[in-house]
């Protein structure tokens, strides 16, 4: 009999109730309570016996997790944390288990990606000129293969229009190109086989090689009608895609605004973040008459690199390089449109940098912010953030 067989007999004829002795030991002082082995044939249906009698007796699965939050939080176990079971009982549902798996492989790294609003289409954009629009209902088949036009340095972002038939994308130039997502054509090749269309967002720009500016964020409106845009000149744009013209220019930041985006369907409510590390919120009804932003959401202790609205008006969250996203109610957001955060007294690049780890902890007093979640890392590329769609 195998060493793994012998203590998977052993721990499933002690635990009983769920519940092991631990000062029980099986081959060389194994602890049977929370070893994975012992849990082989547990993992994909049950969470720990000691959970299952706590929340729900002798029911089976589904189990909640919220219910199993609640305990591990209310230490109703007496154990303070999941066990390997319970960790695995929730990692077997809620993340993938299976994968991952080479969709595509381009020479250039890719730079922007995602789905459009109801999951259909994956939308990636890669350094060497080239968007790619997947169609994930037919096996992540190619729908759209695009070679972009007066490109600088990388494709900065991509929006899809809320028909999902014309796609935007932007350079560290001042010009957004658009394309016919809908046409009957694989290929587009800007210009040559299909027209890709300049929309430019400054009056100062006579050709494409004088870079004015950049824009680092691109958006359609809910209604398809408009586009914002953030700029590496600290401005807000938007663009009236009917006239053919930008409608309104705003300066909005101290830095580079990263991301922008139409806060809800009225498209009255803008919400932008920038490498001062501050979003703002910004009512185009009221902006005629006073010229600032509605409001200051302040907590990032590093610049922005990414937005994304819930829909609502009222729900955004955002990514920053202090390796946090945040998560933010505008109805808590700060008058104090004028707040300058404090220089950082290290010096730190996310370019090629690790981030300090006297820092990692440290969390702003002017914290507006509901929720902050870490774990992952923004170095080397400007991380992006987004809400699930709302159906799923």
């Amino acid at each position: 009999m195998s060493r793994s067989r012998r203590l998977l007999d052993a721990c499933e004829s002690a635990r009983g109730d769920g519940i092991l002795n631990i000062d029980q030991r099986v081959d060389e002082g194994t602890s049977c309570l929370d070893h994975e082995i012992a849990h082989l044939t547990k993992i994909r249906s049950d969470p720990h016996g000691r959970m299952q009698q706590l929340l729900l007796g002798k029911r089976k699965a589904p189990f909640s997790p919220v219910n199993m939050l609640a305990a591990r939080e209310g230490n109703y176990s007496g154990r303070g944390r999941f066990s390997s079971a319970d960790c695995c009982h929730l990692l077997s549902r809620y993340l993938p288990t299976n994968g991952p798996s080479v969709v595509d492989q381009m020479r250039s790294c890719a730079y922007v990606s995602q789905f459009s609003s109801d999951g259909s289409l994956f939308v990636a954009g890669f350094q060497e000129s080239h968007i790619r629009i997947y169609n994930v209902d037919r096996g992540w088949k190619i729908q759209k293969d695009i070679t972009a036009r007066s490109l600088r340095w990388t494709i900065t972002d991509t929006s899809l229009s809320p028909d999902q038939r014309f796609l935007v994308y932007s350079s560290m130039s001042p010009i957004v190109h658009i394309v016919d997502v809908g046409s009957g054509m694989k290929q587009s090749v800007a210009n040559v086989t299909e027209i890709h269309e300049g929309l430019e967002f400054s009056s100062l720009t006579d050709d494409y090689d004088d870079y004015s500016f950049g824009i680092f964020s691109v958006k359609f409106s809910t209604d398809g009608r408009e586009l914002v845009a953030g700029s590496s000149d600290n401005s807000i744009y938007v663009y009236d895609l009917e006239a053919r013209r930008p409608s309104l220019q705003i300066p909005a930041h101290k830095s580079d605004v990263n991301a922008v985006c139409f806060a809800d369907e009225t498209g009255h409510l803008i919400y932008s973040g920038s490498d001062d590390s501050l979003c703002k919120v910004w009512d185009r009804r009221c902006f005629g008459t006073r010229g600032l932003a509605a409001g200051v959401l302040i907590g990032h202790l590093e610049g922005i690199t990414y937005i994304d609205t819930r829909g609502d008006g009222r729900y955004l969250i955002s990514n920053g390089k202090d390796q946090a996203i945040k998560l933010w109610d505008i109805r808590k957001m700060s008058s104090n449109i004028n707040y300058s955060p404090r220089p950082r007294s290290y010096d730190w690049d996310y370019r090629w940098m690790d981030y300090p780890e006297h820092v990692r902890n440290k969390r702003n007093p002017h914290d507006l912010s509901l929720a902050t979640y870490k774990g992952h890392k923004v170095l080397r590329t400007l991380i992006r953030c987004y809400f699930s769609p709302a159906h799923r």
